[in-house]
């Protein structure tokens, strides 16, 4: 890997490749050979400078994933919340995720990373450096038993809900237009949970949680506030991204956020349609380096989990955005920074 590959090696906020391993559309080796379909895969992770990321374990709700998307390219819409999920359903899924890590590791896809250090070992590599994230807490116990095994086993991220309530909080509903203020915030478990994965160091996820739920984790945390893929709301006012205030509180903790790139949550118009210029990208970058400033911005892609805009269509496709940003004005150091700096940056405080 050339000097230049390097600087721009991307590491990114948030994917769903293991969902997909999980529900068995494709296995380890596979991702590793090469795939028709999807977002990730090791050849065009090689190709696209795809250097590493945080690796979601998720728990779908037994919805219609693509009926939702079709009702999310309405001019408005409103999607209830999907029901609340079984524990031990959550438990035995949250597991397999791990499994699906192990075996993409065993495969020669990724390596497991547990520190900053060990990240900055396999970013210039070929292969994927890969931290392990659960979104939606569903599969941890109240007495954080389960909590403390799956830190043991490489946990270093959480979000305690995704878009359905749990017994710690409450996620925002796909709504459009809308701002986050939806619904109650954290539970009292929830802010057990959250000084608990203080205490562990585990980052502590905001993109899916209310507004009121954002404020109780910043009145509460002890480590930065980070929305690993999450855009702003002043640009697309949508339920599941940032307002100013939630931006100004992240900037003043030190904390970030990654660029979501699904469709509905950067165009204008709330829609899931992927044909639309990078230039939308751009104009949610521009806010969020005017709010955040230059080392709390980079990437969320939401590959593997999202319609993401044509002109990327893939992890292949991320120089594409780099060349974007080049051509927007933005110099070689930030664009690094953008890509991965910001990230290691931000977990080496909330790790150490």
């Amino acid at each position: 890997m050339s000097n230049s590959s390097i600087i721009t090696s991307v590491f990114d906020g948030h994917n769903d490749l293991v969902l997909r391993l999980i529900s068995g559309q494709v296995t380890a080796e596979e991702v590793t050979a090469g795939l028709s379909d999807g977002h990730i895969d090791k050849p065009r992770a090689i190709k696209g400078g795809f250097g590493g990321g945080m690796f979601a374990i998720f728990v779908p709700s037994p919805d219609d994933k693509v009926e939702r998307h079709e009702e999310m390219c309405k001019p408005a819409y409103d999607i209830d919340l999907p029901e609340s999920l079984d524990e031990d359903f959550a438990l035995d899924w949250t597991k397999r995720g791990f499994g699906a890590l192990d075996a993409l590791e065993q495969a020669g896809a990724i390596s497991l990373c547990r520190t900053v250090s060990e990240i900055e070992t396999v970013l210039p590599s070929d292969k994927i450096a890969a931290v392990t994230h659960i979104e939606g807490a569903e599969a941890i116990d109240r007495d954080f038993e389960h909590l403390h095994k799956f830190h043991t086993l490489g946990l270093r991220s959480l979000g305690p809900v995704w878009s359905r309530d749990t017994v710690w909080g409450h996620g925002v509903p796909f709504r459009y237009p809308s701002d986050p203020d939806i619904g109650p915030g954290l539970t009292e478990a929830g802010i057990a949970l959250v000084k608990e994965c203080n205490r562990l160091k585990i980052l502590v996820d905001l993109s899916h949680l209310n507004e009121k739920g954002f404020n109780d984790v910043a009145r509460i945390t002890d480590a930065p506030l980070v929305a690993t893929h999450s855009n702003a709301w002043s640009v697309t006012p949508h339920s599941r991204n940032l307002t100013d205030r939630q931006l100004d509180m992240i900037r003043d903790s030190d904390g970030m956020v990654g660029i979501n790139f699904a469709s509905a949550f950067l165009r204008p118009d709330g829609q899931m349609d992927d044909n639309f210029n990078l230039d939308i990208v751009l104009r949610h970058f521009d806010h969020l380096i005017n709010r955040l400033g230059e080392s709390r911005v980079g990437l969320g892609s939401d590959f593997d989990g999202a319609i993401v805009p044509k002109q990327i269509k893939d992890c292949a496709g991320l120089p594409k955005l780099l060349s974007a940003l080049a051509k927007h004005g933005v110099d070689t150091d930030l664009i690094a920074k953008i890509a991965h700096r910001n990230w290691l940056r931000v977990l080496r405080m909330t790790w150490n």
